[in-house]
């Protein structure tokens, strides 16, 4: 994989981490109780999973040189 690929990859995997926090503290942190707070790590990491797919592929990409 090209370096300049890479990095467009890795900018890529930021931003999709960076929207899923900024949507679960959008939608959840606002309005915060108990139910919310058992729930916030499935939920979270809900929101995470683009980036960690994003990340799976990258790797996958980067290794097959």
């Amino acid at each position: 994989m090209k370096k300049v690929y890479s990095y467009l990859w890795l900018a890529g995997i930021f931003i999709a981490s960076a929207a899923g926090i900024a949507g679960f503290i959008f939608l959840f942190v606002l309005d915060f109780n108990i139910y919310w707070l058992i729930l916030s790590p499935i939920i979270l990491a809900l929101y995470q999973a683009p980036a960690v797919y994003l990340f799976w592929l990258w790797k996958k990409r980067r290794s097959e040189k």
